[in-house]
């Protein structure tokens, strides 16, 4: 009987760790004049998008986790006219190869980009704001802990 019940809650676990991931997908590129859908200049309004499932046909990248890439043009306009550019997605793979995490660089013309990958249903909806003050929060501590030292 006990081994029935332990079976039971692996097969329900099992099914659940299939289940596809969902992410919210939009663009910069894909809004119109005066329009800010996927958070460049404003915050993402998370009422207005549903996420997609990451394995279905209406994913535009398939993959086992989301994305949200910010780039930053540094003088002058980048895509269409814009200072921003935001992509919400799903991700397959990540150049670092983790999950959970931003990684940040700079282009030789100076564009900034940001790429944050998470691996919760539409994670991606938050300011890549977060993982920053994060990140300086940890390094605060870590001087303060060398500084006691």
């Amino acid at each position: 009987m006990m081994n029935t019940h332990i079976a039971f809650i692996f097969v329900i676990f099992c099914l659940h760790s299939c289940a596809a991931i969902r992410c919210y997908q939009c663009a910069t590129s894909e809004d119109g004049e005066y329009e800010d859908n996927c958070g460049a200049y404003s915050s993402f309004d998370d009422t207005k998008h549903v996420g997609v499932e990451c394995n279905s046909e209406e994913a535009n990248t398939p993959g086992t986790f989301c994305a949200k890439i910010t780039a930053q043009g540094p003088i002058g306009f980048i895509w269409d006219g814009r200072w921003r550019q935001v992509i919400r997605r799903c991700a397959a793979v990540t150049k670092a190869g983790v999950n959970d995490a931003c990684n940040w660089k700079v282009q030789l013309n100076g564009e900034y980009i940001e790429e944050c990958y998470c691996s919760k249903d539409n994670c991606n909806s938050a300011p890549g704001a977060t993982a920053v003050c994060l990140l300086l929060l940890l390094a605060g501590q870590a001087l303060g802990l060398y500084a006691a030292v």
